[in-house]
């Protein structure tokens, strides 16, 4: 029924009752520690009261950063090459399992237990993730090898602080009296009235948003088209990206390099994709673009 204080400030009025002898007569009888009785008796002949708290400022074991400050860092180490997960999203995940972290990190003189490793992932933004049936087929033999090729260039270029994006089609949407999700103010029984079928009419354009993402300066950058997704929509919109951003942001940058999912329009066998952005290295001189398949994305 006590708490931690209470419990040490009454065995230790036991045990300056009982005089000589009495530590080890009350540590034999509840238990407590001749340390934690010894600690009650000071606190009960000096005064010491801390009201709210059980413990004196600063007191209790220290967080195992503090004995130990590379273990963060040597754990993002670890796991920085394995790491998954869309770049626009603070969610991260990781293949490895927290006990097998904790085995490593301790053969290299780090000792830690796998809970407190799932405490420093979820401290880092990781979470723990489930499988999802989208695989179809088995992956390419060589897979793991052109990823780590990938993050290895990735790296190579943002160390001279060289400009290195990834870019994707965003979701394309209906423009028009469609129905969207979200709510709004409204009088009461007076909700806006859109088409009961979102089926494109031909007069209603869609809407094309193609992300730019800079990852060296964690950064978006979103182009809107209202044509057609295509390879050359898609170098325009790099095009753009250059002109009102990257330009100004990398001024000295002799080198582009674009990670891509290898897709759509900008898919590896899309001879316009290549020719647009030949056209767009040209035009853009100094520049030369080096493309990628997109070490984020799962395709």
């Amino acid at each position: 029924m006590l708490d931690e204080r209470t419990r040490r400030l009454t065995a230790a009025s036991e045990a300056k009752a009982l005089g000589y002898g009495g530590i080890s007569l009350v540590r034999r009888a509840c238990g407590l520690s001749s340390k934690a009785i010894r600690k009650g008796i000071r606190e009960l002949e000096t005064g010491e009261s801390w009201p709210g708290r059980i413990r004196r400022p600063g007191g209790g074991r220290k967080r195992i950063t503090e004995f130990d400050p590379e273990l963060v860092e040597r754990l993002e180490a670890m796991i920085e090459e394995e790491t998954r997960g869309d770049p626009e999203s603070p969610l991260r995940w990781t293949c490895k399992s927290t006990r097998a972290i904790a085995e490593s990190l301790t053969r290299r003189h780090h000792p830690v237990s796998h809970t407190k490793v799932a405490q420093i992932l979820h401290d880092q933004h990781y979470s723990l993730q489930g499988n999802r049936k989208t695989e179809e087929g088995d992956d390419h033999p060589d897979r793991d090898a052109q990823f780590r090729h990938i993050n290895r260039a990735v790296k190579r270029y943002l160390a001279p602080a060289w400009p290195v994006i990834s870019v994707d089609t965003k979701k394309k949407e209906l423009l028009g009296n469609y129905y969207n999700g979200g709510q709004q103010w409204l009088p009461a029984k007076q909700p806006r009235r859109v088409r009961g079928h979102d089926f494109p009419q031909p007069d209603v354009p869609r809407a094309y948003p193609y992300g730019i993402y800079d990852i060296g300066r964690n950064s978006g950058f979103v182009n809107v088209g209202t044509d057609h997704d295509t390879g050359a929509f898609a170098v325009a919109s790099i095009r753009g990206w250059w002109r009102h951003e990257g330009k100004r942001l990398y001024p000295k940058a002799r080198k582009l390099l674009i990670t891509a999912d290898a897709g759509g329009s900008n898919g590896w066998r899309l001879r316009l994709w290549k020719l647009e952005l030949q056209k767009f290295a040209a035009i853009s001189t100094p520049i030369r673009t080096i493309t990628t398949p997109n070490p984020w994305e799962n395709e």
